[in-house]
């Protein structure tokens, strides 16, 4: 072995302090101890408790781990720098897109199309804070379907404090698909399993929940009768997103192009037209309506992801800052609908789309899943992503022996993927809708701005939590704390959910759930895979144990994002109940927590019980 490279231990401390396997713990788990203590009980900031838990992270590497100085802080730079691209160009664009549509009144129509599907509030709570609600998961993410749809509602006449509930409950089996499939994109990013693998895993467990979601909302809002009444709508909504998030999830194994990114937006829109197809030959004996609507609450901001440190106050001054935005939407509420208005609304979304599949077209040429491997000549000497080597950190650390008895060296690989990214193509939409939606100068910077204004907490966050992430990562503090977890033995699929609800519930995304834990769940699941008393079948592969529980921290993490702050916080601000965030997260925590439940025994079918197991997929290689 080289001067220069790394030997992770699993016990740092072994021969230095007594019980060592417990302290060495304790320190690997000390950086999200920090996280979570800046969080919660001090209320920083996120991307302040971020950066507290990420230098905690490279003191205990270097001072602990005995990880060099330079390889600890390359390891920070390395997450970050995968924290701006793609996760960060990807979500920046997306609420640039999404804000042109609102600077130009396009979204008014947009929202008011989706409105007048149905008179029944049991359908328009589906509508609007599910099937609308996963169109502006996918669009933007963020807790935007929260602002949003929960101000929608009240407007439609919904009493206030169940619009919160019912959108919270709804913003659930979107989100892992959400910002143009962001969480899968970290995820992907920090485990080095294969995207298209993870997105598979959850296609085969999402799309269950997406049917029981709208029927559990339903039923927060009126009885069991009433909500048996309108099960073929249920079904409908449910059904039709469920089963087009099954397609797009999984339609790269078996239609050889890949579409996941486009999940939610898709299949929001698709449970949408369907169902209102549905509706002009199928109507609800008795409907219940809410009275007359009221107008469109002010106070409808898009979020900012400040959650755990966020007040009501801050939101609140947030949104007033947005009354003037409202004010020049007015136009747009009394203006008749058309089939040509309602088209034009949607297709900054529909250009969104169309190029997201031009390079979904374009990945498919790609030689190699593997990160900076394959990729395409565009023109002369120009590719379409270039892998650059992290200095002092590629292939220079190893794992303990324990874990990798052939001591494969830890690839630290950058890929500027700068035309393959999600973030592109939306850019290009956004750019293409600027020009058809005839946007002045002074639109384009008031459009640019609001967006910086907005990312200006999540970008940050996100840099951080991946920072923190790689540092845990190479230093080889997530493989102490997975060797501790392994302890759990066959139980543990069922809580890596509940560790991914925890993450989500911490951070306030998914996607920071998977940047924390992604890591650690794939080397417990290697542990428990290896343990002599495993559970698993005979011909289960150990990639197929780290793909479930990997994508089980994202799919048990998005039943956590109905009582993270953020969507607390967002949530009481655009529905005009600021003082009342207590009120509304004991409403919603049992829900959550049963939700999360169902994820995890769900995981702990398909690790143990046929004919479940089949579903769990094997990926092409280890490598991204």
């Amino acid at each position: 072995m080289l001067m220069a490279d790394y030997q992770q231990l699993l016990d740092p401390l072994q021969g230095k302090v007594f019980w060592s396997p417990v302290w060495s713990t304790l320190l690997a788990g000390l950086p999200v101890v920090v996280l979570f203590w800046t969080l919660v009980p001090m209320r920083w900031l996120a991307p302040k408790a971020g950066l507290a838990g990420s230098i905690t992270a490279v003191v205990v590497a270097i001072t602990a781990y005995g990880m060099p100085t330079d390889m600890a802080l390359w390891s920070f730079a390395h997450g970050a720098l995968f924290g701006l691209l793609p996760v960060g160009w990807t979500i920046f664009n997306a609420m640039l897109l999404y804000n042109i549509t609102v600077e130009t009144g396009q979204f008014t129509i947009i929202r008011r199309s989706v409105a007048g599907i149905s008179a029944d509030a049991r359908i328009q709570a589906v509508l609007i804070g599910f099937s609308f609600g996963a169109f502006l998961e996918g669009a933007a993410g963020g807790g935007t379907p929260v602002a949003i749809c929960g101000a929608i509602m009240v407007g439609l006449g919904f009493q206030p404090f169940l619009a919160a509930v019912l959108c919270l409950i709804a913003n659930t089996s979107p989100v892992a698909y959400g910002g143009l499939g962001t969480p899968l994109i970290v995820l992907a990013g920090v485990t080095d399993l294969p995207i298209e693998a993870l997105s598979i895993m959850a296609g085969h467990q999402l799309p269950f929940m997406s049917i029981i979601v709208p029927a559990w909302m339903v039923k927060c809002m009126c009885s069991w009768r009433q909500t048996w009444a309108i099960w073929p709508a249920l079904l409908v909504a449910g059904g039709s997103f469920a089963g087009f998030q099954y397609v797009f999830a999984t339609i790269h194994d078996w239609g050889g192009v890949t579409l996941f990114p486009m999940t939610d937006i898709g299949g929001g829109i698709f449970s949408l037209i369907v169902t209102a197809i549905f509706l002009i030959f199928w109507r609800p004996k008795e409907e219940i309506r809410y009275g007359p609507p009221a107008a469109l609450p002010a106070a409808a901001p898009p979020p900012t992801n400040d959650a755990p440190a966020a007040t009501p106050d801050a939101h609140a001054a947030e949104a007033k800052a947005l009354l003037g935005e409202v004010r020049a939407n007015e136009a747009y509420e009394t203006r008749p609908l058309s089939a040509v208005s309602i088209t034009m609304a949607w297709t900054p979304f529909i250009l969104m789309s169309v190029f997201l599949m031009l390079t979904g077209l374009v990945r498919q040429k790609e030689s190699s899943t593997k990160v900076g491997a394959g990729n395409v000549e565009i023109a002369a000497g120009v590719t379409t992503n270039y892998g650059i080597a992290i200095p002092t950190l590629h292939e220079k650390v190893y794992r303990d022996a324990r874990l990798d008895p052939e001591r494969r060296p830890e690839k630290a690989v950058f890929n500027f993927a700068w035309l393959t990214a999600p973030g592109t193509a939306v850019f290009l939409a956004a750019l293409a809708s600027m020009v058809m939606l005839r946007m002045n100068a002074g639109q384009i910077a008031t459009v640019v701005r609001r967006t910086f204004f907005q990312m200006k907490i999540p970008i940050p966050t996100i840099a951080f939590m991946l920072g923190l992430s790689y540092v845990t990562r190479y230093a080889g503090m997530d493989a102490t704390l997975g060797y501790a977890f392994a302890g759990t033995g066959f139980l543990y699929p069922f809580f890596a959910a509940i560790l991914g609800w925890l993450g989500v519930f911490l951070t306030g995304t998914d996607a920071g759930s998977n940047a924390l834990f992604g890591s650690l769940q794939k080397i417990t699941a290697t542990e428990i895979y290896h343990s002599p008393a495993s559970w698993f079948p005979a011909d289960f592969r150990v990639e197929q144990a780290q793909v479930l529980i990997c994508t089980a921290n994202s799919t048990g993490g998005v039943m956590g994002k109905m009582i993270d702050a953020q969507s607390i916080c967002v949530a009481t601000a655009a529905t005009h109940q600021l003082g009342k965030e207590a009120d509304i997260f004991k409403a919603v925590i049992w829900h959550s927590i049963v939700l999360a439940a169902l994820i995890g025994a769900m995981t702990f079918l398909q690790a143990y019980v046929a004919p479940f197991t089949a579903m769990v997929p094997m990926p092409s290689s280890s490598g991204r």
